[in-house]
């Protein structure tokens, strides 16, 4: 489910949205594809989770007038978005671009909530407050998004309209496939090809697939779901809010799949935008492999595949895990390759690993190469367990957490894989501390 605030500029809305959300999405962090603005994020309340979208104010680079700008973003949003939040602003009143929005939200037939926002005292909202009645849309919710007064009754709201879920329900032996890049580089195609039927339109045209299509297969590899996506466009290329949206469904499929194949055109290479699509999935933890895709067509000589296997691998140096098929969408050459993969990369991403083997590894890497120390006082693991799988997570117990470094942690993760496998699938480590008198 979509929840779009939509309003105008300079009233909370970005404010809101990360109240709604939990936290400020501006992450900081070194993984390609984590660091996003503000417009979309998943939010989770009554064990609902559903994406949140800021439709944002008026478009630096926009020559339209505020009113003809803000209609074309809240028709758009309207349009896409499962369930709107219209915000308000207490200290402004009720404003004649308020009266316009409202009038077409009425005519939309979507479930539309009003939220008054700066509403900052708690108890009986001012008399000002009662002037939004009259704007049709049912009563308003008064919120204060900077302190969250009334944001668990707009949550509540939320949730009683929320649609039924259409998403439809797949046996557990169904892996869940995500075709996910640019656009233009034959996701569509790929899925055409192996469901032997023209499921999805495909053209030379960017931005073809608006929304994520399902096609079920089944065949001696397994029984697979492939989503076909949008391609994931740079940022300064999303200009229409449309995009936007398709950004959005594309973003929802690579949360509904176990696995995800990351296309990238052989022709043309790596790109930047290769790494965001790529980070956002290996931020979500999924099972990931690269289809190299056009390999038909690209000119070869003796070492091509071995020499862009070691390219891509320094390429996507930030997931190393992660492996590489070199196919055809177009003529099916080694497209078959891919279900072993899918298969294998489901498999590492849901291994689970006993805490007894998995300590036996610790203590090796641990004899290896001794854990760092500061000031005397060194770091000691007492010893590892893994608590849940997709992706495979692991909790250190340690007496100093702080001592506990990224590089040594990379250390013990790599004794690991060296060990288990684990390709195609990130890991998570979670360190908790445990003092004890005798340290």
């Amino acid at each position: 489910m979509v929840v779009a605030i939509v309003g105008r500029p300079n009233v909370g809305k970005s404010t809101l949205f990360n109240k709604l959300t939990g936290r400020k999405i501006s992450i900081v962090d070194d993984t390609p594809g984590v660091t996003r603005d503000r417009i979309y994020s998943d939010c989770t309340w009554r064990n609902h989770t559903f994406m949140l979208t800021d439709t944002g104010g008026i478009e630096p680079d926009s020559e339209d007038v505020i009113l003809k700008q803000m209609r074309r973003q809240a028709e758009l949003a309207v349009e896409n978005a499962d369930v709107i939040v219209f915000l308000t602003n207490l200290r402004d009143g009720v404003t004649p671009d308020d009266e316009t929005v409202s009038e077409m939200l009425r005519k939309s037939g979507k479930p539309v909530l009003l939220a008054v926002n700066k509403c900052d005292s708690i108890g009986v909202p001012p008399m000002a407050f009662y002037e939004f009645f009259n704007l049709g849309l049912g009563d308003p919710i008064a919120v204060s998004a900077e302190h969250g007064h009334g944001t668990g009754d707009l949550l509540d709201r939320i949730y009683e309209l929320a649609p039924p879920d259409l998403e439809p329900e797949y046996a557990e032996e169904y892996i869940k496939v995500a075709v996910i890049g640019k656009p233009n580089t034959g996701k569509s195609s790929l899925i055409n090809y192996i469901s032997g039927s023209e499921r999805v339109i495909v053209s030379d045209i960017a931005g073809t697939t608006r929304d994520a299509v399902d096609t079920v297969i089944e065949n001696e590899y397994g029984k697979y779901v492939f989503i076909d996506t949008a391609g994931l466009r740079r940022k300064s290329k999303v200009t229409e809010r449309i995009e936007h949206y398709s950004v959005l469904r594309a973003l929802s499929a690579i949360d509904r799949a176990d696995v995800c194949v990351i296309m990238i055109d052989g022709a043309e290479g790596f790109t930047e935008q290769d790494s965001k699509v790529a980070g956002y999935a290996h931020e979500k933890g999924k099972g990931c492999l690269v289809a190299v895709n056009k390999w038909d067509i690209v000119e070869k000589s003796t070492n091509t595949m071995k020499d862009m296997t070691a390219k891509l691998s320094e390429d996507f140096s930030f997931m190393s895990y992660v492996p590489f098929a070199f196919i055809s969408a177009k003529t099916g050459k080694r497209v078959e390759t891919l279900f072993e993969l899918i298969n294998s990369v489901n498999n590492q991403n849901c291994m689970r690993i006993s805490t007894g083997m998995l300590n036996d590894v610790l203590s090796y890497a641990v004899a290896r190469v001794q854990p760092p120390s500061d000031k005397g006082k060194r770091l000691k693991i007492y010893y590892m367990t893994q608590p849940s799988t997709k992706p495979p997570t692991f909790i250190a117990f340690v007496n100093r957490a702080d001592l506990f470094h990224f590089s040594y942690q990379r250390y013990i993760e790599n004794q690991i894989r060296q060990t288990f496998g684990l390709t195609g699938t990130p890991v998570r480590f979670v360190v908790r501390e445990r003092n004890r008198e005798d340290d």
